[in-house]
Order: structure tokens, then sequence, then C-alpha cells
């Protein structure tokens, strides 16, 4: 392209106003802030448009005598970089998205440099800004406007590599992590590289080393690395903040800043002392994302039930019962404590061997157990029994006045938490051997009502085991499994064992309260509000108490949005001071060595983003609606791939590469250095992407809709689960 030269003004970086990011770009303005402040940046200058630069020099002497005074008379070589306003900001980096000429000779090859990164600007597909960011800066304009050029001198490196003052991948601000390569750092940067990756201590001990060096043959030895950590820290300094840096070290060993940018995409850290949680055992009974009404009627008496059931058998400490609850929502999906619950094994197996304390609160509480394991029977007929009583004198809803309708919700929150507790213990102190389960009196029902053809609907209403087969809910309509893959006969819900019998009442108050909320709502519908069963859903009980209480309905109500639909919690996790899960390993799944497979998963080099779910997707072709990329390297040019993306999977490359940086910054979980990835993973087969451990597991695909609520129905019925 044909630049004009008139309209270029020249900034040289040793002035005060190249540390304008608004005049020279964020990337030269970072480089003039940390050579003033005295650390080892390269001369060079920047090229901006003159507009806002009128009082500088500009024009082609002023752009030549620039260039000479770098080339020197022997013509050293270049290096011309972008140096946009909108790039290595705070909130994006926009990394490896515009132009980089390297080893640019003469003038002649200086002038096309230069065209080719200002039009770098007009062409680049720049995805749209991460959801929950504003990339804008203020007054608008897209990411190619103001775009300088940064000019300086190459540099001939030896090793080169990224350095990020904090570890990304990790969380950890107590950590640096750096990448090295020999040579410069832009093989590494673009992905085709893996290099040597070192994590140190900001005192300069080094952690860890993947893959492992031979000692006497290590890219960056103590003395590169202490020198790494010193420049690390006193950039930091210097900015305020941990940065990702560029790095090199010449010919004479000499260490140079290339780059330094804020680390946008902090992976994140468990809170210190955070619970394990984890779906554990809840899931099937709530598999969807719960609104906060839903939640307050059926969560809060589940884990209200089970600290009862736990407190009675002794499993914990009252201590721990007070303060931490057995169920929880994240995110509107339920997750279970599940170290409260024994679903995993203790984290300290040989101090709880040796302390007295459980051992002396199991035989305190042994006298409750043994007398409840002989009660506890006759006590849940009883508890069944109360409930059959009362669900059977409750009128029909429309009958009822509001009070009453309250009154009933009420109730049902109540006996909810008990017929928790006694089904927790039923499962612990019972024994039901191969016993019938409620699910599967319920699938032998369904089967055999359809082959009389009798519709869905009337076999519902005729028989209310069926709602077992249903999850509870005020909003989403029931749809009984399209399969039963069930032979057995019905017997009738009274040869029910008493733990189904409890789990049965369960699901029968559960549905009573729909029906109530549900008429509730239909009495305040009106033309201006016709979603009423919606917003109620929002609410949480106490002010759907109060408003069944004569409380006025609120403006504020009507301005709350749904729980929108969250992806599946990790089977493990703790959660962050944001409060967002934390995937954590507790078995032998996970942190193997890159490339390697463990049990049907293949692992990688985790480059953070957290954990997702897709169809896998090679880049070409029609793109599923939550597709897992699988690729053999990390082209910064699929950048506008990335918003949406269920996983990001590559061959090669390296954590720290331009397009990892991005994939962190818009959550989506990548996984790289995975040999055969494109082959071991052919598209659309549905994968599981985990970039905190770099595990990515390949999932079979369902053979039909509707086969997933059958499998959930089948296995509550096979499996004993509390």
């Amino acid at each position: 392209m044909g630049i004009c030269l008139e309209r270029l003004a020249v900034i040289p970086l040793d002035t005060e106003e190249a540390r304008d990011p608004a005049l020279a770009g964020a990337k030269a303005a970072c480089l003039a802030r940390a050579a003033a402040a005295g650390l080892p940046v390269l001369p060079g200058f920047a090229l901006v448009p003159e507009e806002p630069a009128a009082e500088l020099p500009h024009g082609p002497s002023a752009v030549r005598e620039a260039w000479r005074g770098l080339s020197g008379t022997e013509g050293h070589s270049l290096v011309v970089r972008s140096s946009s306003a909108y790039e290595d900001t705070a909130d994006s980096s926009m990394a490896g998205l515009f132009a980089s000429e390297l080893d640019v000779r003469g003038w002649d090859d200086f002038m096309s440099a230069v065209g080719k990164v200002l039009d770098s600007s007009r062409r680049s597909r720049a995805p749209a800004p991460a959801p929950g960011r504003d990339d804008q800066p203020v007054g608008g304009g897209d990411p190619s406007g103001g775009m300088a050029v940064l000019v300086q001198p190459m540099l001939r490196a030896t090793v080169g590599g990224v350095m990020f003052g904090a570890d990304p991948l990790a969380g950890r601000e107590d950590r640096i992590l750096v990448s090295a390569v020999r040579g410069g750092p832009e093989q590494l940067l673009a992905g085709t590289v893996q290099g040597v990756r070192y994590q140190v201590t900001r005192h300069g001990r080094l952690v860890a080393t993947e893959p492992r060096e031979p000692r006497r043959d290590r890219l960056l030895g103590h003395g590169r690395i202490s020198r790494l950590v010193r420049l690390a820290r006193n950039v930091e300094r210097v900015f305020g903040e941990p940065q990702d840096m560029e790095f090199g070290f010449d010919t004479d060993d000499a260490l140079w800043l290339f780059q330094a940018r804020p680390i946008t995409a902090m992976a994140l850290r468990a809170s210190r002392g955070a619970r394990l949680l984890g779906p554990g055992p809840v899931a099937e009974t709530f598999p969807g994302v719960l609104q906060p009404l839903e939640e307050d009627l059926w969560v809060a008496p589940m884990s209200h039930g089970l600290t009862l059931a736990l407190d009675n058998t002794g499993t914990a400490p009252r201590r721990i019962l007070r303060t931490v609850p057995p169920v929880t929502t994240v995110d509107g999906r339920v997750a279970a404590d599940l170290r409260l619950l024994g679903a995993v094994p203790s984290a300290h197996p040989v101090l709880d061997f040796i302390n007295p304390l459980p051992g002396a609160r199991r035989a305190s509480a042994a006298w409750r157990v043994g007398r409840l394991r002989s009660a506890l029977p006759l006590l849940a007929v009883d508890l069944m029994a109360e409930v059959d009583r009362e669900l059977t004198e409750i009128p029909p809803p429309q009958e009822m006045l509001s009070g009453l309708i309250l009154k009933a919700l009420t109730w049902g929150r109540n006996v909810l938490s008990s017929l928790h507790a006694q089904e927790s213990l039923a499962g612990s102190l019972v024994g039901h051997g191969n016993e019938a389960t409620a699910v599967g009196e319920a699938l032998a029902v369904l089967a055999e009502g359809r082959a009389r053809g009798i519709p869905d609907a009337t076999l519902l209403a005729r028989h209310p085991v069926l709602l077992c087969l249903l999850p509870p809910s005020l909003n989403r309509p029931a749809r009984l499994p399209r399969r039963t893959g069930w032979t057995g006969a019905p017997r009738g819900v009274e040869a029910l064992p008493v733990r189904e019998g409890l789990r049965l009442r369960i699901r029968w108050v559960q549905e009573m309260q729909v029906s109530l909320v549900r008429e509730y709502a239909a009495r305040l519908q009106t033309a201006d509000r016709p979603d009423v069963l919606r917003r109620l859903s929002m609410l949480r009980w106490p002010e759907l108490a109060g408003l069944m209480g004569g409380a006025p309905w609120t403006a504020e109500f009507d301005e709350r949005e749904p729980r929108p639909d969250a992806p599946p919690l990790p089977a493990a996790f703790r959660l962050s001071q944001e409060g967002r899960p934390v995937a954590e390993h507790t078995g032998g799944r996970g942190r193997g060595r890159a490339g390697s497979r463990d049990r049907g998963h293949d692992t990688g080099q985790g480059a953070g983003g957290g954990h997702g779910t897709g169809t896998a997707w090679h880049g070409h072709g029609s793109r599923p609606g939550h597709a897992v990329l699988v690729v053999r390297t990390l082209d910064p040019a699929l950048a506008a791939e990335l918003p949406d993306l269920g996983g990001l999977v590559a061959e090669t490359g390296s954590v720290l590469s331009h397009l990892a940086v991005l994939a962190r910054e818009y959550k989506v979980p990548t996984v790289v250095g995975l040999p055969d990835a494109v082959e071991r993973f052919p598209q659309g087969i549905e994968l599981v992407v985990d970039g905190t451990s770099g595990t990515v597991e390949a999932l079979s695909k369902e053979a039909e809709e509707g086969e997933e609520e059958e499998e959930r129905a089948e296995a509550r019925a096979e499996a004993d689960l509390p």
C-alpha cells in the first residue's frame, strides 16, 4: 500500500510524548516508561498520525532521519511492530492480531514493512470483546483506529521467550512463569514451538521445568533465571502489577526487555480453606439450573435435612455443621460438600486415624444410631402416612385462599427437611439389598401404560409415581422419557422399601408446591405482566411469603433477570474469592505428563480457561453450535473463532503463545502440546476439555434425543445414592 509520509510524525522512545499510550500506542508507551525507569529497553521510535502530534517532527525528512539513526551506515536490520491504543491494555492484549515485520533492511523494505503493519490494522479480524468487558476506549472507535508503528533494532537473541510476573495458569501471584526457546521469542509466540517452561518463585528458586532438561544443557541456568526474576520484579514496580513480558539474551548474554503489558487472563484460584464441592449424589435430583425460589423451596430443606442426619450419626462435628451446608448452589446448579457426605476420602487420613475426636464423637452417637436402626422404619412409616394424609386433605389449588397456599407451602418446606433427614438415615442404617426402587416402579408403570396405548398425560395423572422420573421445576414443562428400557412388572408403591417410599414423598411434596406457586402466579397475572410465574421464580422465599401476606409487588421484582443456563459443574471443585468454581482432581485423573494417556484421558499442557464441553471441530466445514476447536498449531489467525468456543485443543504450541493468551481472555478451556490430537479426536465427537489439568476426554454421543433422561432414570433405579 502507498504511505503518505507527510501524515506521519516521529516520537523517539526517550521522550515524554512516547509515554502517552493515546499518542504512541500502548506497546511503545510501556517500553518508553520502562526505559525511563532504567530498565533494559532497546532504543527506537514510534510513527504516529500527524493529527494528534502536530507539534512533533513529521514528514518524509523526519521519518528518514529517524530510520537512518537506527539502521546506521551499515544498514542494521530493524523490527517494525504495531502499537495500537487498543492492544496490550489491561482488558485485552489483542495478542498477535496485528502484523510484526522482522529483519527489515533498507529504506524500501522499511517503508514496505510500515505499510504492512498499518494495513494489518485495517484487515485484522479481531474477535468481539469478551463477555462482560468493554474493550472500547472512551470515545468509541475500532481496534484498528489510532494505530502507531513501533520501530526498534533487530536483536539477534541466543535465547528468548515470554515471562509472566505471575502464574496465569494457576492464578498464583507468588510464582513467575517463564517459557524460553533458542533464538528470539517470535517462534514461541506464533505457537510453532512449545519451548521449555519454568516455574520459579519470586526469589528465583526453580520449582518446576517442563519438559525436563539435562542439568548441564539448560536454556536458563540459575544466573539467567535470577536476572529474569529481578527484571520481572522491577517491571512490576514500574507498572504497579505483574506484567506479561517478552525478553531476549543477546550474544553477550545481556538481557533485554522487548515488550511489557498487563496480564489479561489470570486463572481463578480457590480461596484459602474453601470446601471441596461437586455435583456428587444430588445432581440427579436437580440436573438443571434452579431459580432462587426453587432453591429456597427444595435445596434449603434438603441441606437442613442432611445436616440433621449427619449430626445424628456423628459423621461430622457440630461446629462444622453449624456453618457449612451439606448442599448449596453455584450459579443455580446444586453442589454437595463432598467430604461431609463421604463422597471422597479424607484429605488427611493419617491425622484422622490418630485423632481421637471423630471416634469419640461417633461413640457418643452410637446409642442414637442403635436406637434409630430399629426405630427408623416405624418412624418413616408414620412420617409417610402423615405426608399422605396432609397431601390428600389439601384442596385443589384453585379453591384455596392465598393464606392457605402460604400455609401449605410452609408445611412443604418443613416436611421436606424431615423427609430428607429420614431418607438419608435410611440409606445409611437400614439394609435394603436388591429391593425395588421408585424409579424402577415408575418405568414399569410407564412401559405397561404405553403398551396399552394410554397417553403420557393420562398416565401421569393416574400414577403419581411417575413424578420420580421428572426433576421438579416451576417453569419447565414435564416430559417423560421417550424410551423406558425397562421390562419389570409394576407392583404398586406399597411394595417399595422405606427409603424409596421417602424419596417418592419428597417428589410428591415438591410437585404440590409447584402446583400452588403456579396457581398463585395465575392470580397475579395481568395484561401488563403476563409472565408472572417466571418472575415469581426469581424471588426468594421470604419475598414470596411477604407477597402472600399482603406486601405490594415492587418494580424491582420486574427488573430481575432469570439465572442463565450455566455449564455443568466440575466433578470436584473449590470456590474462588469471586465465587467461581475451580476444578480440582481428587483421584488419578489429570496431571499426567504432556502427551500422555491415562485411563481414557489424553493429557497435554493445560493453558487455562477452566473446564468445558462441546463437539470436536477442525476449523473447516459447518461449525457446531458449541464447538471444541482441535488444530495442529495455535495459528493467531484463528482468533476470530474464539468467542463461544467450548474448548481449544492443539497438537503443538506454548501455553504462553498469543492464541493461548487470547483464549484465556475469552474463558475458553485450552490444552496444548497434545500429539496427534486431530487424529485422536475426529470431527463430531463430544469432548470434555480441562484447561487446568490439560486433560481431554472423548465422550460417546447420545443415540437419540431423550436418551439422557432415560439414562438418568435408570441410573437412579440401579444406584444407591443419598
